[in-house]
């Protein structure tokens, strides 16, 4: 871990439309609200397992493509696994997932991930689902609704609070 004095929350996120984006940017804005906490939000292809090790807890939100997390988030994943294994257990993570319908799918893989890390979830998935359901709508660029907003920042502000507190 860092220093014990100072924390630091890393949100890796994927984003093809836009909308995951919008919910990490959530998140990193209600973890700001902590002053003793550092917040770094890195594009999967930008993280690997030096920033994995580097952090006392993580947010990872992708997009559900195909029923699955986005193919640059299992990459990141691939690259950073085996760098961390045993060497990040029982820090606290959650995980944030973008869908048209469904999402849980993308949530059960990154929770394997997780469980494999050794990692504890914090708080259930926040899954945010953007009903799209045809090509079109699906391809398309993404606005996230206020109220999804919100629960992203209550999501990184209370993980940030319990990260600074020593809850988790």
């Amino acid at each position: 871990m860092t220093d014990p004095a100072h924390k630091t929350l890393l949100l890796v996120y994927h984003s093809w439309t836009g909308a995951t984006e919008q919910m990490i940017r959530a998140v990193a804005r209600g973890a700001a609200c902590e002053p003793d906490l550092t917040v770094r939000l890195l594009h999967a292809p930008d993280a690997g397992p030096d920033d994995v090790l580097g952090a006392d807890g993580y947010v990872f939100a992708t997009p559900e493509n195909l029923a699955a997390i986005s193919g640059l988030m299992k990459d990141f994943f691939d690259r950073s696994y085996y760098g961390a294994l045993d060497r990040i257990n029982g820090r606290p993570y959650a995980s944030l997932i973008c869908a048209g319908s469904d999402g849980s799918n993308a949530a059960r893989q990154i929770a394997r991930i997780a469980t494999g890390w050794r990692l504890r979830e914090i708080a259930p998935p926040l899954i945010v689902c953007t009903h799209a359901q045809t090509t079109e709508a699906i391809l398309a660029a993404k606005t996230v609704q206020a109220a999804d907003l919100e629960k992203g920042e209550e999501l990184g502000a209370a993980f940030a609070t319990g990260l600074s507190m020593g809850a988790f």
